[in-house]
């Protein structure tokens, strides 16, 4: 049984292949002896697979001696902040963005912060010491110090009323808003606290069915509410993603308004009213020129990281500030959670939509010009193997050559799918298209030639030892 790797985001796989019930509770027992404590709480989104899969985790917990606190479907942030109130770590089992039939398991630091590289290695190391002698010391503890499992009926309760606060006692009435929960995590939670805070509020993809889950809807998939918006006249459309964690906007013409425009627009909202804590924003090297080139005007300045809120999150703390996120949609609010948190993204930029007097697009219009940009993802065997291919860097040189600093080219390697990520930005958008088309392309004549070199050995192994 190989042992899965955590990612920028958790352990992820195609359950019941990758991700097994077997595996699973192994993770279960390595996360409990690396991060000793008298309870988790454990929570997941919608998926089918979800509950074998927190059985299993919840039993590997259990039998190392430590407790779990069951709070069901629920959002990763919903999750993350149950954990930093009760001064507990967490889990989450859901494979957020990716199709249904993917799940995941995300582990949470006491707190509910994401894990370190470092205490992640720890998880793997102890998880293959468990794969490889399950009944090896410590002793499983027996009788009273097995760990016991509860439901917990108070925490939607709680998750609400945390979100409800950020409004610091306003509302939203005079707006009329549509909520597309993706089937996901947020199915009941979204509406429920979006319904008491007084906008005239429209849903859907609300009716997870255990394989509908982002399936056409959600942040990835945003045409549908773009439709509803139109269609009923909002005033602003609020994608979430599979566990909650992102937002994705709409404006009221219809018109996707993405991560970084978000970003640009709460940041210097945050700044006037002197909230912006170091004057900085934290964002990851996928962030649009743009956005860079509109915090400079605004006179704000801006700290790179790489890849994943994890790392806005370490780079907030490390310099003592309270916003930054991704493209993607995660953002983070530093005073109110400890990871991006996409209903309480979407109720602040409601509040801010209202605050401000102006619409959503005239709002993310005056924040920032959004260069062309260009993504383009390529299913690969071994993604990690050829972003380091010589073929592909030095291509990436001759484009760069080309661009000469009027754009920028990033490939890389997902931490969540079998993917190289291509990302091209320049002032011309058919630069930018045909720039990572070609670099795509590339990358899969790359990966069939590897795919055929590796056929042709198991075809022909070569001479045996005793052939000489």
């Amino acid at each position: 049984m190989t042992p899965p790797r955590f990612g920028t985001d958790g352990v992820r796989g195609v359950a019941n292949e990758e991700l097994t019930a077997e595996l699973a509770l192994a993770l279960g027992r390595a996360v409990a002896r690396v991060l000793p404590a008298a309870a988790f709480v454990v929570g997941r989104d919608t998926r089918r697979s979800g509950p074998m899969l927190f059985s299993a985790f919840a039993a590997g917990i259990c039998t190392e001696g430590a407790d779990v606190i069951d709070v069901g479907v629920l959002p990763t942030p919903a999750i993350a902040y149950l954990a930093e109130r009760r001064g507990l770590p967490g889990a989450v089992i859901s494979a957020s963005h990716n199709p249904f039939a993917d799940n995941g398991i995300k582990v949470l630091g006491t707190g509910g912060t994401k894990l370190s590289v470092e205490v992640e290695a720890e998880i793997e190391a102890a998880l293959e010491a468990v794969l490889a002698q399950p009944d090896a010391a410590p002793r499983r503890p027996t009788g009273f110090s097995i760990g016991t499992i509860t439901t917990d009926a108070s925490s939607v309760a709680d998750y609400e009323a945390h979100l409800a606060e950020a409004l610091e006692g306003r509302d939203l009435r005079g707006l009329k808003v549509a909520l597309d929960c993706a089937n996901g995590a947020a199915s009941v939670v979204g509406p429920a606290v979006f319904s008491t805070l007084g906008c005239t509020l429209l849903t859907m993809a609300t009716s997870p069915d255990g394989s509908n889950i982002n399936d056409q809807v959600g942040s990835t998939a945003p045409g549908r509410l773009a439709e509803l918006v139109l269609a009923e006249g909002c005033d602003l459309g609020l994608c979430l993603d599979g566990d909650a964690d992102r937002l994705i906007a709409i404006d009221h013409h219809g018109q996707v308004v993405d991560g970084d425009q978000v970003m640009a627009t709460f940041a210097k909202d945050l700044k006037a009213r002197g909230r912006l804590a170091g004057n900085t924003v934290v964002v990851t090297v996928m962030s649009n020129l743009g956005f860079h080139r509109a915090m400079a005007d605004a006179d704000i300045s801006v700290i790179d990281v790489a890849v994943g809120d994890r790392n806005v999150l370490a780079a907030l703390d490390a310099e003592g500030l309270s916003f930054g996120g991704e493209q993607s949609g995660h953002l983070i609010f530093r005073q109110r959670a400890s990871t991006g948190d996409g209903l309480l993204t979407g109720i602040l930029l409601c509040d801010l939509v209202a605050r401000s007097g102006q619409d959503l697009a005239s709002l993310a219009d005056a924040a920032m010009e959004r260069l062309p940009q260009v993504l383009l993802n390529v299913k690969v065997d071994s993604p990690e193997v050829l972003v380091e291919h010589d073929s592909v860097l030095q291509a990436i040189e001759q484009h760069r050559a080309v661009l000469e600093g009027t754009g920028r080219i990033l490939v890389r390697a997902s931490g969540t799918e079998p993917l190289i990520r291509v990302m091209v930005e320049a002032t011309d958008h058919a630069v930018a298209s045909t720039t990572a088309e070609q670099l795509s392309e590339l990358i899969r004549t790359l990966d069939q030639l590897a795919l055929e070199a590796r056929a042709a050995e198991l075809e022909d192994p070569g001479p045996t030892s005793e052939q000489g």
